[in-house]
C-alpha cells in the first residue's frame, strides 16, 4: 500500500496504555459508494445483515467481497485497536493496535454467511500471523469479528475446518482472531473502493491455493 514502507514494521501488538490517544471526530468519507451508489453510512436495508474481516491490505480485501452477489455494501476501516477515530498513517505506525477491515453488509437471503466466510478464507494465507505477504505489521493481521452467536458459531466452524484443509496441504496453524465485533471506524475517502477507482493499484492478497471443502462446513 503507499504508505506500508513509511514506518517501522511492527510485529507486537500495542500496549493500551501506550497506544495513540487519537480523537473525538469520526473519519469524513463520501456519501455513496464507488461502485453501486449505495450509501456508505447506516441505517442499511431491513433485511440486511453485516459481517466484518480482515484478510490483509483493504484494498484488495474489498474488492473481493464487493464483486460477490449478494454483497450490497462493502467499506474499508480499522478495527480491533484501541485509538478512537484513527487515521491510517497512525494505523500504519502500529501504535493503534487496529488491523485493516472490510465492512460487507449483504443480502442473507441471496449470499449466506458461509459463503461470506469461504471468501475470506480463500483469499489470504491465515496461518502469517502479523503479515499479509509482502505487507507486514499488526495492521495485516487476520479476523474475523461477528455480530451474533450464530455468526460466532460459523466461524468458529469454518476455522476448524480450513485448518483441516490447511494442515493437509502442509501448512501451519490458522492465526486469525475471531472476535465480537469492536466499532469499526471508516477508512479515509481516498481509501474506499480504492482499486475500482484505480485499476492497476496496489493488491498485496494472495490465497493458498487451498479450497475450503464445503462439506466440512455442513452442519446437518
Amino acid at each position: 500500500m503507499v504508505f506500508r514502507f513509511l514506518h517501522p514494521e511492527r510485529l507486537d501488538m500495542v500496549a493500551p496504555e501506550r497506544a495513540l490517544p487519537g480523537r473525538d471526530t469520526p473519519m469524513p468519507v463520501r456519501k455513496r459508494h464507488f461502485v453501486n451508489d449505495h450509501p456508505l453510512a447506516p441505517p442499511y436495508p431491513a433485511g440486511t445483515e453485516q459481517a466484518l474481516f480482515a484478510l490483509g491490505c483493504f484494498w484488495g480485501a474489498e474488492r473481493v467481497f464487493w464483486q460477490l452477489d449478494g454483497v450490497w455494501l462493502s467499506a474499508v476501516g480499522y478495527v480491533a485497536g484501541f485509538t478512537p477515530n484513527p487515521t491510517y498513517e497512525e494505523v500504519c505506525s502500529g501504535r493503534t493496535g487496529h488491523t485493516e477491515a472490510v465492512l460487507v453488509v449483504f443480502d442473507p437471503e441471496a449470499v449466506t454467511y458461509d459463503e461470506l466466510l469461504r471468501a475470506f478464507w480463500e483469499h489470504h494465507d491465515p496461518t502469517q500471523g502479523m503479515r499479509q505477504g509482502n505487507d507486514v505489521g499488526t495492521q495485516y493481521r487476520s479476523g474475523i469479528y461477528w455480530y451474533s452467536d450464530t455468526q460466532r458459531a460459523a466461524a468458529e466452524r469454518s476455522r476448524d475446518a480450513y485448518q483441516a484443509e490447511l494442515r493437509a496441504a502442509g501448512y501451519g496453524e490458522i492465526t486469525t482472531e475471531i472476535l465480537e465485533a469492536p466499532p469499526f471506524y471508516f477508512a479515509e475517502d481516498y481509501h474506499q473502493q480504492y482499486l475500482a477507482k484505480n485499476p492497476g493499484g496496489y493488491c498485496g492478497l494472495g490465497g493458498t491455493g487451498v479450497p475450503m471443502c464445503a462439506r466440512r462446513l455442513d452442519t446437518t
